[in-house]
């Protein structure tokens, strides 16, 4: 299991997330995930955040053994 920073630029509004830390086994994974989770892929609140090819990832590191895949942390900007 890896860790991963999401982000995204497109949605800078108020009561958007702007990213999060997340535990993914890849990179498209990571990038599928959205921060308000659980949210079904094609179902998302686009409100909140962004369509998956919009999402910049990057690689953290190795999570520790029994990290379950999904949100770690993620940033809300509430208005």
């Amino acid at each position: 299991m890896k860790l991963f920073k999401i982000s995204q630029t497109t949605n800078n509004q108020w009561d958007t997330y702007s990213d999060a830390i997340v535990a993914a086994e890849t990179e498209e994974e990571a990038r599928n995930i959205h921060p308000d989770e659980p949210i079904e892929p094609g179902k998302w609140d686009l409100s909140s955040w962004t369509l998956p090819e919009n999402v910049t990832v990057e690689y953290i590191g190795e999570a520790k053994e029994g990290t379950i895949p999904g949100i770690i942390l993620s940033s809300f900007h509430a208005g």
